[in-house]
């Protein structure tokens, strides 16, 4: 693994549970996870945080109206949220709920910190006020006498409520936009500054003609207004103030993931704050762009939305992931068309990085067996490609670091396009025409092995399922994906590869469109088909009958000292003790697989993995995701039949 290199703390928004997350919100959420998988592989101690704002007026209104507490409308509507990010395999460290009751009481301190200190008063509120966002507004704000933001009428509104004196931190943040890069790009910057040198009004906290709310600790009258509630969820998901164990460590922030429609709040609002509570300023605001449909920006009320779900039920999750990393420049808008993602989804991943997989794994069966052969020949082709190939993950690490992450994706792909280039200068399958030339074919065939493991870690952040995917048919489902390791190229010894079905099936994309156009219409997904399932080739019974299959007792188990994927067993088998080495330490700690009566294939050739020898081989058996044991209740070293 690598070294630590320190701590990153990473945020996305927490996102307003009115009704179900689109594909808007995804690509955020996405890019913030590709970010966390990244620290932590090239060797960071990553806190990846997401959640829920689920206070205010509209949520309150939109209970009534269907006849549920607020609390429990959002309890199923944050549901779905967390659902929607195990589909898409989002690797957060803490999901926060704003109406957690660990929120609640931190918000309540640091109100009455602010309060204490003189930054928070009570007073009248009178404006013009926008339900759907929450924000009130002056007459000069408003766009054509609607809400700047969202472009809703607005109401006007008067009330009491205590305010945060937002303006006596004016030079403050002005000196901290002018004179650093706390704010990117610097697009949003320019547009921050403009709106605080117009005068910045002090910001109403609190409400009090709605009760869905954290309750003022000094005035139960009021409920704390969202944006004092919402912006400290980033510190007190850390246990700030009365828990500091986790905000020592971990703040201040890396880097706020926020769209640039609340860029305002999180850029002015929020550090004023932490400047009230004298804590550091997060070290970066990260704006990005939205994702424009044909017509206008995705939104819920609008009903534009397009649902991730039914792309990752068609198209996988690691194919919609790539797409919206890939497809799109960071900071600006883009505009989503399903004609877009399935071009991009056919020429990168089926015909770049599926066809030379699928390509190298047939060679290496076709011409040397099934194991990757060694390199004992070089020329000028040859070192070109090792060289755009270990050259990569340095290239890759200065975009990511940027948040560059198209241009990330960029650099990967120009190793596979040197290597799909790297076959047709070879020629392989003229160069097995000639046992003369079996050296170079031997040296052609490890070294797109290689680039193909190389590949397979460069991805691991932004697609690891189908870099686990790549290194189980290249013969490495056993070894750990270590970022350090893309940066050599002699890794590879004698791998067994077994070609497995295609990673990205290409796509027929007129059908396509026609199919996801029909399913728009209807609203639902099409009726589900009785597809065969994609299976090996066909074995013939006198293959079967060359197994031996034994019982055996699983009597010890612990962890491969070397590899975090492979536990090592002690089998017994009648009289005899064996051991066996199997990848299954995702799915089985050492502890439940003691005692357990397994199958054993008792007549396979020993091999080394990761320096231990196993002889022999357990049965599981695939189902989903997780690996299930074959069990047994015949006695030890039994046959089976």
């Amino acid at each position: 693994m690598a070294d630590k290199k320190g701590t990153y703390y990473i945020t996305t928004p927490i996102y307003y549970p009115s009704s179900n997350l689109h594909i808007g919100h995804t690509y955020c959420t996405v890019m913030a996870d590709a970010m966390a998988r990244f620290k932590r592989l090239t060797g960071y101690d990553v806190r990846f945080l997401t959640g829920t704002d689920e206070h205010g007026q509209k949520i309150q209104t939109i209970a009534e109206e269907k006849g549920v507490s607020p609390q429990e409308y959002v309890d199923g509507v944050v549901a779905g949220i967390k659902d929607l990010w195990k589909t898409m395999e989002i690797s957060y460290d803490d999901f926060i709920r704003t109406t957690e009751d660990r929120h609640v009481k931190r918000v309540q301190a640091i109100f009455n910190k602010m309060y204490e200190k003189g930054d928070i008063y009570k007073g009248e509120y009178e404006g013009l006020y926008c339900t759907p966002c929450e924000s009130f507004w002056t007459e000069s704000q408003l766009v054509d006498g609607c809400c700047p933001d969202c472009g809703r009428p607005v109401q006007k509104a008067k009330e009491e409520a205590y305010f945060f004196r937002l303006s006596r931190y004016e030079d403050q943040l002005i000196d901290l936009l002018e004179n650093t890069d706390f704010l990117e790009p610097e697009s949003r910057r320019n547009e921050m500054l403009g709106f605080i040198r117009q005068g910045l009004d002090d910001l109403c906290i609190s409400r009090s003609t709605f009760d869905w709310g954290i309750p003022v600790p000094i005035d139960e009258k009021h409920v704390i207004y969202v944006w004092l509630d919402a912006l400290t969820n980033y510190i007190t998901a850390l246990g700030y103030p009365d828990d500091p164990e986790l905000f020592e460590k971990y703040w201040p922030v890396d880097v706020h993931l926020v769209g640039k429609e609340i860029v305002r709040f999180h850029s002015i609002i929020w550090p004023a704050m932490l400047m009230s509570l004298e804590i550091p300023l997060p070290k970066k605001v990260l704006g990005h762009g939205w994702l424009l449909l044909e017509g206008g920006k995705m939104s819920k009320s609008k009903g534009n939305v397009v649902d991730p779900v039914k792309l990752i039920d068609r198209y996988g999750i690691d194919a919609l992931k790539y797409f919206l990393l890939r497809e799109y420049t960071f900071g600006q808008d883009g505009v989503f068309t399903n004609e877009v993602m399935l071009k991009r989804m056919n020429y990168d991943l089926a015909n770049d990085l599926g066809n030379l997989l699928s390509r190298t794994a047939s060679m290496i069966e076709k011409y040397n067996g099934g194991i990757v052969p060694d390199a004992t020949t070089e020329d000028d082709i040859d070192r070109d490609l090792k060289a755009i190939a270990v050259g990569a993950a340095n290239k890759v690490e200065a975009q990511m670091d940027k948040f560059a992450f198209n241009m990330a994706l960029e650099e990967i792909w120009i190793v596979i396009r040197r290597a799909n280039k790297y076959i047709d200068e070879k020629c392989p399958w003229i160069l097995a025409r000639d046992e003369a030339k079996k050296a170079e074919l031997d040296t052609c065939l490890h070294n797109l092995a290689e680039v193909l493991r190389i590949v397979s870690i460069l991805i691991y952040p932004f697609m690891h399922t189908t870099s686990d995917k790549i290194r189980k048919q290249m013969g490495l489902w056993y070894a750990d994906v270590v970022w350090e390791d893309a940066m050599e190229f002699e890794m590879m010894y004698q791998e067994q590869v077994k070609k497995g079905e295609a990673i990205f099936p290409r796509l027929d994309i007129e059908k396509e469109l026609a199919e996801l156009e029909e399913m728009q219409k209807a609203g639902s997904e099409p009726e589900e088909e009785n597809i065969p399932l994609e299976l090996k080739p066909e074995i013939e019974y006198d293959d079967f009958d060359k197994i031996d299959f034994r019982v055996g007792l699983i009597e010890k188990a612990e962890k491969h000292p070397k590899a975090d994927k492979l536990l090592v067993f002690q089998v017994k088998m009648g009289t005899e003790r064996r051991q066996i080495v199997s990848g299954v330490a995702e799915d089985f700690t050492p502890e439940e697989m003691v005692g357990q009566k397994v199958i054993v294939v008792a007549n396979l050739k020993p091999r080394k993995l990761r320096g231990l020898e196993s002889k022999g081989m357990l049965l599981f058996a695939e189902n989903g995701k997780r690996c299930e044991i074959v069990t047994t209740t015949a006695p030890d070293g039994e046959a089976v039949n």
